[in-house]
């Protein structure tokens, strides 16, 4: 998800592998298994928002919160702004029963 959509929107705009990885400040061969999906994707805001300025993604954006949540989700994690709202939180289960099609509970 995160991998191919960075590598997507860098093919688009006539960004190398090594020039975005110069940019963002990594190595371009575990870059390269981030994109693939071999790796995790970065989850801190200040490294995804130095990719989403280079890739002309406004922070803020709908496509910025799809860049982080796709990051989240492709390392198995749940976004922190959702953990830092307890109501949402009380709702997960919920939510994890309904995506795996099991009957609700008056719980």
């Amino acid at each position: 998800m995160f991998g191919s959509l960075i590598k997507d929107k860098r093919n688009s705009q006539g960004i190398s592998l090594r020039e975005f990885c110069r940019r963002i400040g990594t190595d371009s061969s575990n870059w390269s298994k981030t994109e693939r999906g071999l790796l995790y994707p970065p989850r801190e805001e200040g490294t995804l928002g130095k990719i989403a300025k280079i890739l002309g993604i406004e922070v803020g954006s709908r496509e910025w919160l799809e860049l982080k949540d796709k990051a989240y989700i492709d390392a198995g994690r749940i976004p922190a702004d959702i953990l830092s709202d307890a109501r949402l939180v009380q709702l997960l289960p919920s939510l994890f029963r309904a995506l795996r099609n099991e009957k609700p509970t008056v719980d």
